[in-house]
């Protein structure tokens, strides 16, 4: 009988694992709670939970990473996101040290600490103001998972690269202005989030965003989609 063996040495499967994205968020805002809500395949988080947003290289290591952080504490999955490139997952737990200990456990098996991740690059901000009813009505009709925007508003839009890090600047965003979450998309190569609402608040919101992201620290890599 042939004996199963693993086709990589744990160690040096961890070694192999690049860490893209990881943010904790101590309190998910409403409207961001519920937009995650809409897009969840696992636990839905409810406004108030801490979260754990991480995204790693290459995808397929995710797997293995979510069984650790599930087995650490009581966190609950909320979302995983499997693709070739990149993999991604969401923990979420009303108790924020059971998400803390979550991510330093996924840390630990990895050999890495927070500093390891990649950091944030703005790849696009800008404030569109006062929207035609047209162009409000073409972005309403496209894939969204939030509110809808009005005629008359002003729209703030960002890319990051990684994806990730969008869900940091939408919370950011919402705790510091009265806005109106349109999108967050938070997969893929680059990240976009889309806030609509009145034009001073819009500003704050946008101020908040680039602010959050663009202080956070990591290791700088350039990009692998633009010059």
């Amino acid at each position: 009988m042939l004996e199963w063996r693993p086709l990589l040495n744990l160690d040096l499967f961890f070694r192999m694992i690049k860490l893209r994205t990881y943010i904790f968020i101590d309190s998910l805002q409403p409207q961001l709670a519920t937009y995650l809500g809409t897009v969840s395949q696992g636990f839905l988080p409810v406004p108030g939970d801490a979260c754990l947003w991480m995204e790693v290289a290459p995808g397929m290591a995710i797997h293995r990473l979510t069984d650790i952080g599930l087995k650490a504490t009581r966190v609950h999955l909320g979302q995983q996101v499997v693709e070739r490139a990149f993999g991604s997952m969401i923990f979420h737990h009303r108790d924020q040290s059971d998400v803390q200990e979550t991510g330093r456990a996924i840390l630990h098996a990895m050999g890495s600490n927070v500093e390891d991740r990649q950091k944030c690059r703005i790849a696009w901000t800008e404030i569109v103001r006062a929207l035609t009813p047209d162009h409000a009505v073409l972005i309403n009709r496209q894939d969204r998972r939030g509110s809808m925007i009005l005629p008359g508003q002003s729209m703030f839009i960002m890319e990051t690269e990684p994806a990730g890090y969008v869900v940091y600047a939408a919370n950011q965003a919402e705790k510091a202005a009265n806005i109106t979450l349109i999108d967050a998309r938070a997969v893929g190569a680059f990240g976009r989030l889309t806030l609509a609402g009145r034009e001073a608040e819009i500003e704050t919101a946008a101020h908040a965003a680039i602010e959050a992201v663009r202080n956070l620290s990591g290791r700088v890599v350039d990009s692998q989609f633009v010059p």
